[in-house]
């Protein structure tokens, strides 16, 4: 599909999930961070392009998603913003906007959708996040739940495990699935979960469900685009499918420039810029008696 086709086409919003999941037409959604990325993703025809806040350790450098603060977030946000011309830009709402209070999640949540253009936002956690989605719904924010292996409540998980692996843990995942889609998200993000809950939960909500590392049966799948071009200087995740190495392609890249540098082969003469014929020839004039004039001081 040409990028011409993919400007002109319908922009996708959160009744086109929907209906992809009454179709049963597979949604993408890709995590994008910047201008040229979220546009070559956009163009590419993704549905959903999620600017989470993995961008904290894959853009930031910090060692899990914590740290990054709104004015980050927000940064990150406006760039995708300008990149995206069709798919559903959504941002995630990040560690600490959203805990504090209803009140103040509600103001950073208006804050991504006033300032970052985005048509969405997301936010991790299940039955107790009814109220404030009830919130956001009513200021007219659509909102993304996020279930299963919640990386801001790493630090009580124990790490980052698989989640619903046990009969109690299956029914908790239960209830928060069905809690956020009665309160009305627009769709939810399954993390780290086994596939056949993944599958029970996709079949139980009417809300669209993406999965990363959920297993095939949700509405749709995510990943993160650093994970699969290679740019996350770490090993990857059973889920993860690398569909490029970057890395190397941007290593040989670089390695061949300094090569080139160091060697005298570039720049070229045909990458260089030249005077215009009457400008050269008065200064290979101007040069000429200069020379001519030190050559008889030198005689004297």
């Amino acid at each position: 599909m040409s990028v011409t086709s993919i400007n002109s086409s319908p922009r996708i919003t959160t009744t086109t999930l929907f209906e992809k999941k009454q179709r049963g037409e597979r949604i993408t959604s890709i995590t994008a961070y910047d201008y040229p990325t979220a546009r070559l993703v956009d163009e590419a025809g993704i549905d959903v392009i999620l600017v989470g806040d993995s961008l904290a350790m894959v853009m930031l450098g910090y060692d899990s998603t914590m740290p990054v603060t709104m004015d980050e977030m927000l940064h990150h946000v406006r760039a995708a913003r300008r990149g995206v011309k069709r798919g559903m830009l959504v941002a995630d709402m990040p560690y600490g906007s959203f805990q504090i209070s209803n009140e103040e999640g509600l103001r950073n949540a208006a804050r991504f959708i006033k300032e970052g253009g985005v048509e969405a936002v997301k936010l991790e956690g299940g039955e107790k996040r009814v109220e404030f989605i009830h919130r956001l719904r009513d200021a007219e924010i659509p909102v993304f739940g996020h279930i299963g292996l919640t990386p801001q409540s790493v630090h009580t998980m124990g790490g980052y495990r698989v989640q619903g692996k046990t009969l109690s843990a299956i029914e908790q995942l239960m209830r928060d699935a069905v809690a956020i889609d009665r309160a009305g998200v627009c769709g939810m993000y399954l993390e780290g979960i086994p596939r056949e809950v993944a599958a029970m939960i996709t079949a139980e909500v009417k809300a669209p469900t993406i999965g990363i590392g959920a297993g095939p049966d949700c509405d749709g799948q995510v990943l993160v685009i650093h994970d699969i071009l290679n740019l996350t200087f770490a090993p990857a995740a059973k889920f993860v499918r690398r569909y490029a190495d970057a890395a190397s392609l941007i290593s040989n890249a670089v390695k061949e420039f300094k090569r080139d540098v160091e060697t005298g082969a570039y720049p070229a003469d045909e990458e260089s810029y030249h005077l215009p014929k009457e400008a050269r020839a008065t200064m290979e004039g101007f040069a000429a008696r200069k020379h001519a004039v030190g050559s008889r001081r030198e005689v004297v």
